[in-house]
């Protein structure tokens, strides 16, 4: 269960549930608030109420509206990272790595409650840890794709780096144009897509000891 599943369970007042549970629904609650109304104009009265529980309850397990934004982006960047680093583990097929992470890419915007715009569309990008985490979840999923680059092509950590960051801000930045577009084309054929153009790129780097790719 999400813990938006879990707020929509648990939202009646006067329920009283384990720690962690009440946790998580708070989070599922603070998640829908940020998502639907930005960080600025959030307020704790607006997810206190949206989670069904006292003001009170709320500030006992998070001090403040930041430490809230902060756990779940912490959450989610997390969620992000695994999906990259489980689609270039799901084959030895180096297209159909690509296929997996561009996928992984599509599936975290279009799912998760909106979760991707408290991380790449975020109104708080000035607060240096909220940027800290925006910055890790890039560099992370960037590093993890690099790490096949590097071992495939024999190129260099650095020139390896440059061609992983550029696949994993393509995959983002379209996966939310996509989005954005009302999905007007399907989704597996967007992937498709994409795949096709960013696996003629990569295509051109032989793997490493033999002259074809």
């Amino acid at each position: 269960m999400t813990a938006i599943e879990q707020t929509e369970a648990a939202r009646p007042r006067g329920t009283r549930l384990p720690r962690r549970a009440r946790r998580n629904q708070l989070l599922g609650a603070a998640q829908e608030v940020f998502v639907a109304q930005g960080y600025h104009a959030a307020a704790m009265d607006d997810i206190a109420e949206r989670a069904g529980v006292s003001k009170p309850v709320l500030y006992q397990h998070f001090p403040g509206k930041l430490d809230l934004y902060l756990a779940l982006l912490d959450q989610h960047c997390e969620s992000l990272i695994q999906a990259v680093r489980t689609a270039l583990a799901s084959t030895s097929d180096n297209k159909q790595r690509v296929r997996a992470t561009m996928d992984a890419y599509f599936a975290y915007v279009e799912d998760d409650g909106g979760a991707f715009r408290l991380v790449f569309e975020s109104d708080l990008t000035n607060e240096p840890a909220v940027r800290e985490r925006v910055d890790k979840v890039t560099n992370e999923c960037a590093e993890a794709i690099c790490d096949v680059i590097a071992e495939d092509t024999g190129l260099s950590r650095a020139e390896s780096m440059l061609l992983a960051s550029g696949l994993g801000g393509l995959a983002q930045v379209v996966a939310r144009s996509w989005l954005h577009s009302d999905r007007s084309v399907p989704r597996d054929q967007a992937v498709q897509l994409l795949t096709s153009l960013a696996w003629r790129g990569i295509a051109g780097f032989p793997l490493h000891g033999t002259e074809h790719h």
